[in-house]
């Protein structure tokens, strides 16, 4: 992620247009890509910190399945934003980027999973969790502006699922 802004601010350049674009095909390559691209640096740094302890904390224990949860996480949120996301704002495309649906993602798979598995440490972690980044969660509300609120719902929708998969 700072890989990539960092080429985009030397190079005078915007990746942005590898974001997801709803309902349109060439949208479909934000699926991949659009964790990675953040619009401004204060976004980036905004999602860094979060991102960053919640995969800490997702590859603490193999019992997350880490890879599967994240690989689950980042592609279906992705997913659910092409299929449900604005494609227009003010008559302008809009393209959705930045890893917050997968924050939204994590979060929530981290409290569910925290309630669906047999361990006192992902309880443990799930407390945390809730303490932490609860408050996140009236970002999935419907809002107008910039703010992807359905990648913030299609995250957590997606770490829903993917906890009840790997611990129901």
């Amino acid at each position: 992620m700072f890989f990539i802004k960092a080429v985009e601010l030397s190079a005078d350049v915007s990746f942005a247009g590898f974001g997801i674009v709803p309902r349109d095909e060439r949208g479909l390559i934000g699926l991949l890509f659009s964790p990675l691209l953040h619009g401004n640096a204060a976004h980036l740094l905004a999602n860094a910190a979060p991102l960053f302890v919640l995969l800490t904390l997702l590859f603490w224990d193999r019992k997350y399945h880490p890879w599967r949860t994240l690989a689950f996480i980042w592609l279906a949120s992705g997913l659910g934003t092409w299929l449900i996301g604005r494609g227009m704002t003010n008559g302008q495309l809009t393209v959705h980027i930045g890893a917050s649906s997968v924050i939204y993602g994590l979060v929530v798979y981290l409290l569910v999973a925290g309630f669906l598995m047999d361990s006192w440490r992902a309880v443990f972690v799930a407390v945390g969790v809730g303490i932490a980044y609860g408050g996140i969660i009236y970002g999935v509300l419907p809002q107008s502006g910039p703010i992807s609120w359905e990648g913030h719902l299609c995250g957590a929708i997606a770490g829903f699922f993917t906890a009840r998969h790997n611990h129901a």
